[in-house]
């Protein structure tokens, strides 16, 4: 029976409880709880202060990437790169994102993130991705409430869709493994079941949220979302006539240049001992130059003021890093006291039958639990159980694990505070699914493979 009168309005005037509110609070008083029992409450009491401190220092350091990979965005955006994108990928990116316009900057923004990630370019895909929820809002017609476009977009990225894990391939290396570069496949195709899980759960639960919102509103129709405004790249359609023939040859130059002095790199490692391993972190170093000399270049061939853009890009990206430094220190903070206070130990006992039963190594089990709470803290617990035993299944599972899922309450808080978004809908559920499948085809493709 539906509330009416006078206590409907006020239901309706209080806003719902968020998934990420809840998972906040569990945090910090499960902490506190624990602490008091476990005498770790001097733990907790620092911690708190240095995880504030350092997601502080975080979001300060993230300003040169950001204003770095901002601003060349903005020469993609300029240079009408990201309507490119747009247009080819429509098919494709059109029925995921069936709410974007086609042709609006945000599929092209999302494109780049994805293609970033897709090669492991983790600084390169962070301010990326920053600017494809921006985009985003600019169509959303609730600020400060994620959209189901904003909500996909989340849960793809925190199904790591990295088909490229170099970091990873990199410490099994120096840690002596047989063979460095076996966890590629396996995590190639646990990020595929991952990613796909990520989708699904999302558009599921859109479907759910959306008649759950609907019975409680009693069918108040959204105002839809606005067209894309014309006037918001600074691009004219003048601009790039008469450069055909630098399009022609510029781009196609510039690629050969780079695959020569890439393959010259990669023959000089293998000359000096370093093997296939050593020529494949090569490709690292040229990736992220790669891509900036591209979209330099294709701004340069479409007569885009380089310099200037960047320079308007930059600006926008320091204030950005600026504005999630409290979503940074929220979420960074609850992470910390939960580990302090033992209690991350207490679920991880807990969680061991359970993990039996799927065929888990008990040793990756803690960071089958960090990984969607801390990167830094999930990649020690990888290098650490590498380490310790390179060639062991342990090692490998952990590795596939890496490489194949994320930091969900990270990118979360990254993405949405940068665009002031507190209510964050059903995205926390969709990105834990995502991990969650992310953990358990981690599991299988080690015992496949190993």
């Amino acid at each position: 029976m539906r509330p009416y009168g006078p206590r409907r309005r006020q239901m309706e005037r209080q806003p719902r409880t968020s998934a990420i509110n809840v998972i906040w609070i569990s945090l910090i008083l499960s902490s506190l709880f624990v602490a008091m029992f476990t005498g770790r409450m001097e733990e907790v009491t620092k911690t708190s202060f240095e995880s504030a401190k350092k997601a502080v220092e975080l979001a300060i350091g993230l300003v040169g990437a950001m204003a770095l990979w901002l601003g060349l965005a903005r020469i993609a955006e300029e240079a009408g790169l990201m309507d490119a994108i747009s247009r080819a990928l429509r098919p494709v990116m059109g029925r995921l994102f069936p709410d974007v316009p086609p042709g609006h900057p945000a599929m092209g923004a999302m494109v780049m993130n994805l293609s970033a990630n897709i090669m492991g370019l983790g600084n390169a895909a962070t301010p990326l991705g920053i600017k494809a929820m921006q985009e985003l809002d600019r169509l959303n017609p609730k600020k400060g409430e994620a959209t189901d476009a904003m909500c996909l977009f989340l849960a793809i990225n925190t199904s790591s869709v990295t088909l490229l894990p170099l970091g990873v391939i990199a410490v099994r290396s120096s840690a002596g493994a047989s063979d460095p570069s076996g966890i590629l496949l396996p995590s190639v195709l646990a990020t595929v079941i991952s990613t796909t899980v990520a989708i699904l759960s999302a558009k599921i639960l859109a479907r759910l949220y959306r008649r759950m919102e609907g019975a409680l509103t009693e069918g108040v129709a959204e105002a839809s979302p606005p067209r894309p405004d014309s006037g918001e790249s600074t691009r004219t359609d003048s601009m790039g006539q008469g450069s055909r023939g630098w399009r022609r040859w510029s781009i196609p130059v510039f690629l050969a240049v780079f695959l020569v002095g890439m393959t010259a790199e990669g023959v000089r490692r293998l000359s000096a001992g370093q093997g296939p391993t050593g020529a494949l972190s090569a490709l690292t170093n040229w990736l992220i130059p790669l891509l900036m000399g591209l979209l330099v270049v294709y701004g340069i061939s479409r007569r885009v003021a380089v310099y200037e853009s960047v320079c308007e890009g930059a600006k926008e990206g320091f204030q950005v890093a600026l504005r999630i430094i409290p979503f940074l220190v929220a979420i960074l903070v609850a992470i910390g006291m939960f580990r302090a206070s033992g209690a991350l130990d207490l679920l991880t006992r807990a969680s061991a039958p359970l993990t039996y039963l799927i065929g888990m190594p008990p040793e990756t089990v803690p960071m089958a639990l960090v990984r969607p709470l801390s990167g830094s803290g999930a990649f020690g617990i990888m290098s650490d159980i590498v380490a310790r035993a390179p060639d062991s299944m342990a090692a490998f599972v952990a590795s596939v694990m890496q490489g194949s899922t994320d930091t969900t309450f990270y990118i979360l808080a990254v993405y949405f505070g940068s665009v002031q978004v507190t209510r964050v809908r059903y995205s926390v559920v969709a990105g834990l699914l995502a991990d969650a499948a992310g953990i358990l085809a981690s599991v299988l493709m080690g015992r496949l493979f190993y």
